[in-house]
C-alpha cells in the first residue's frame, strides 16, 4: 500500500507545472529597442531644430523667401515626424512579438497545468476510494501507515497548489492579452497619423510649387499676390467649414458657435476649430462606418441604441467612424465622441448605478438600462437648449468639443496646455505622452494659428 501512495505522489509531483518563461524581452531585443530609441531621440532633436526655424519665420516680415523657408521647414519637420512614427511602429512590432511569445508560453503553461490538475484529480479519486482503516490494514508497519497518510495529505495539498497556480496563470494570460491589444491599437493609430502626415507633406509641396509658379521667384510678384488674395470679411464668413460626418456650415456660423463655447468653457475658439478641422481630415482618410459593424458590441452598441432612441433618431441611418484594421470605431459626429463617452456629456445615466462611466469594455454596466436625465446633460446646460444634446448637430458638437478640450486642460490657454489637451483628445491621457503622436497635436495648433489670424482679421 505504501508503494502505491508513493507512486501516486511522485506521479502528481512530476506533472505539476514546471514550465518557466521570461516576462521581459531578451537581451538581444532590449539592445535593438535601445538602438531604435537612440534613433528616435536624434530625430526629436532634428524636429526641434526645424520647429525653431518655423518660429523664427513667424517673427520676420512676410516675404517670398521667408514663406519658402517656412514651407521647407514645415515639410522637413513633417518628414522627420513620419520617420519617428515609423520607428515607433518598428519598436511596437518588436514589443508585439515579445507579447505574442509570452502569451504563447503562458498558454502552453496553462495547458500543462490543467493536464497536471486532471492527473491529480484522477489519482485523488483513487485515493478517496480507500479508507483510513484500509490504509492501516494494508500497511506492513506503523511507520508505513503514517507515511501513507503523509502521502495522502501531500497529494491533497498539491491539488490545492495546482488550483492556485492555474488561477495565477489565467490572470497573467488575460493581462498579457490586454497589453497586446493595447499595443496593436496604438500601432493602428500611428499608421493613421503617418498617412495623414504623408498627405500633408504632399499638400505643402504642391502649395510651395504653386507659389513659385505664380510669383516666378520675384518678390514684387509675391507682394502683389498677397494683396490680390486678401479676402473680405463677408467672403471669409461665407466660406464653408467642413465637419466630420455632418453637413458643412458657413465659417461665420462655426466661428459664432466656437466663440460661444469659448465663453462657456474657456477653450479658445481657434483651438476648438483646429480640433474639428483635424478630425475632419482624419475622417476623410478613414471613411464612415456602421454601428452594427464598426462599434464595440459590449461597450458602445447598447449605449448607442439608447442615445439614438432618446434623440428620436434611426441608429441605422446615423454615420459613425469606420472601424480600423484593429480596435473599434463608432465615434459620433464632428467631435468624434464614442457613445460610452457621450453619455457623460449628454445626460445619460445607468439606472442600476446612477452613473455614466465605468472602466472596461466588457463591463455589464454598459448593457443598461439607461435613461436620459436633463439635469445631467452638461452640453444642453451650456447651450441653454430645450432638447437633448445631439452629437451630430454642429452647434452641439462644437460646444462638446470645447468642453472636452477644457476638461483636458485647454482652458489654461497656453500653447503647451492646448497642444497637450489636443493630444489627450486623440490618444487619451496616457497616450498623450507618446511623442509619436506629436503630428496630431502640432496639426491642431497649426490650424488654430491660422484660425486665430482669421478671427483677428474679423475683429476678434
Amino acid at each position: 500500500m505504501h508503494r502505491v501512495f508513493s507512486f501516486v505522489l511522485g506521479f502528481a509531483l512530476m506533472l505539476a507545472p514546471s514550465l518557466t518563461f521570461a516576462q521581459s524581452t531578451s537581451s538581444g531585443i532590449e539592445g535593438r529597442q535601445q538602438e531604435l530609441q537612440n534613433q528616435l531621440d536624434a530625430l526629436e532633436n532634428q524636429i526641434t531644430a526645424q520647429q525653431q526655424v518655423l518660429d523664427s519665420t513667424k517673427n520676420q516680415r512676410q516675404t517670398l523667401q521667408t514663406q519658402i523657408n517656412a514651407f521647407n521647414a514645415e515639410i522637413k519637420k513633417t518628414q522627420l515626424q513620419i520617420q519617428a512614427i515609423n520607428l515607433t511602429i518598428t519598436k511596437l512590432n518588436d514589443n508585439i512579438g515579445a507579447h505574442n511569445k509570452t502569451l504563447a508560453e503562458l498558454s502552453a503553461r496553462l495547458v500543462a497545468e490543467k493536464e497536471s490538475l486532471a492527473q491529480i484529480l484522477r489519482q485523488t479519486q483513487i485515493i478517496d476510494d480507500y479508507s483510513v482503516v484500509s490504509v492501516a490494514l494494508g500497511s506492513q508497519s506503523v511507520s508505513d501507515f503514517f507515511s501513507d497518510l503523509d502521502a495522502f495529505t501531500s497529494i491533497k495539498r498539491e491539488l490545492s497548489n495546482s488550483f492556485t497556480q492555474i488561477e495565477k496563470t489565467s490572470s497573467s494570460t488575460e493581462a498579457e492579452k490586454e497589453a497586446l491589444q493595447e499595443r496593436l491599437a496604438e500601432q493602428e493609430q500611428l499608421r493613421t497619423i503617418a498617412q495623414l502626415a504623408r498627405q500633408q507633406v504632399q499638400a505643402q509641396e504642391r502649395e510651395k510649387q504653386q507659389l513659385l509658379k505664380e510669383t516666378k521667384g520675384i518678390e514684387a510678384n509675391f507682394q502683389k499676390l498677397i494683396t490680390t488674395n486678401q479676402k473680405t470679411a463677408a467672403q471669409i464668413r461665407a466660406e464653408l467649414f467642413s465637419l466630420r460626418d455632418s453637413a458643412a456650415i458657413p465659417f461665420g456660423t462655426a466661428l459664432a458657435y466656437a466663440k460661444a463655447a469659448e465663453k462657456a468653457t474657456g477653450t479658445r475658439a481657434a483651438v476648438t476649430l483646429g480640433v474639428l478641422k483635424q478630425e475632419t481630415n482624419l475622417g476623410q482618410n478613414l471613411g464612415t462606418g456602421s454601428w452594427r459593424v464598426d462599434m464595440s458590441p459590449t461597450r458602445d452598441q447598447p449605449v448607442f441604441v439608447y442615445i439614438t432612441q432618446a434623440l428620436g433618431l434611426d441608429p441605422d441611418k446615423m454615420p459613425v467612424s469606420k472601424r480600423p484594421s484593429y480596435g473599434w470605431g463608432g465615434a459620433m459626429g464632428p467631435g468624434q465622441f464614442i457613445p460610452s463617452t457621450w453619455v457623460c456629456y449628454g445626460g445619460f445615466v445607468n439606472v442600476n448605478t446612477n452613473g455614466c462611466a465605468p472602466s472596461g469594455a466588457g463591463n455589464p454596466f454598459w448593457q443598461g438600462p439607461w435613461v436620459y436625465v436633463e439635469s445631467k446633460d452638461r452640453v444642453r446646460k451650456l447651450l441653454g437648449s430645450s432638447s437633448p444634446s445631439n452629437p451630430w448637430n454642429a452647434q452641439t458638437a462644437i460646444m462638446a468639443t470645447a468642453m472636452l478640450m477644457a476638461d483636458n486642460g485647454a482652458d489654461a490657454q497656453t500653447p503647451q496646455a492646448e497642444r497637450l489637451a489636443a493630444l489627450r483628445y486623440f490618444a487619451g491621457w496616457v497616450g498623450a505622452k507618446n511623442r509619436a503622436y506629436a503630428f496630431y497635436g502640432d496639426g491642431v495648433m497649426g490650424f488654430a494659428a491660422t484660425f486665430q489670424r482669421t478671427i483677428d482679421q474679423l475683429g476678434g
